[in-house]
């Protein structure tokens, strides 16, 4: 991760709109959260990053966050994140799509996120074991597909939100909230929930006829972009 949020002459440079440089920040910042538990680095700069003061919901996520990261430490929160994700056999929650779109793992949706990630030029790291349809993954999917500047990629971020993201990650981030071992994780699940829907409601309203834009608010610190999933 960097040490600032992104900038507006960050996105402008690379010909990215600042909106969509926020997005990819915060779909990058959620997938490492669901990834790997922060390491005292990544808190005290999620404890310290800028937030907005306004009072909607994904705003007071942003500040819960940066709330919850000032009071924990690396060591407590590799715990949680094992509990939740890990466990003995199994954490508490299961952040894979397909057990949330059928209630069990490696069935169709999975294949068919395999489908379009080679449509979509995207190609599994030799070093990972977790499927594909991991929320991380999808996240980190969701980032880079946000950077791209092609002025059609708006309409393949929304067909794969849609297909991939829509149908279960705020559900998922909503189970996080309630989860017995959730604590600095409940925050991070109110602004996985928040960020969805505000992600959701931008892809509709980027694709209406009137071209009406939907308001995000600066996300978190930026992290290096990586090159494929």
């Amino acid at each position: 991760m960097t040490d600032a949020p992104a900038s507006n002459e960050t996105a402008a440079a690379a010909g990215i709109e600042p909106e969509d440089q926020l997005r990819a920040d915060t779909y990058r910042l959620l997938g490492r959260l669901l990834g790997t538990p922060p390491d005292d680095a990544t808190l005290e700069l999620l404890a310290t990053a800028p937030t907005s003061d306004d009072d909607n919901l994904l705003a007071v996520a942003w500040r819960l966050l940066a709330t919850s990261a000032g009071r924990t430490r690396a060591d407590q929160v590799t715990g949680e994140y094992e509990a939740l994700f890990i466990g003995l056999g199994r954490g508490e929650l299961v952040p894979y799509a397909s057990w949330y779109m059928t209630g069990y793992l490696m069935e169709r949706p999975l294949a068919e996120l395999r489908a379009d990630m080679r449509e979509l030029g995207f190609e599994r790291h030799d070093d990972v074991s977790e499927p594909e349809d991991h929320a991380a993954a999808l996240c980190e999917i969701m980032a880079l597909l946000a950077e791209d500047a092609d002025p059609s990629s708006l309409a393949r971020q929304a067909k794969f939100f849609d297909t991939h993201v829509g149908p279960w990650l705020a559900r998922f981030f909503r189970d996080m909230q309630q989860a017995e071992s959730a604590h600095f994780y409940r925050a991070v699940g109110q602004l996985g929930e928040q960020f969805i829907d505000t992600d959701q409601h931008y892809l509709e309203m980027v694709r209406r006829p009137d071209g009406a834009a939907a308001t995000l608010n600066r996300p978190g610190p930026q992290e290096h972009r990586r090159s494929g999933v």
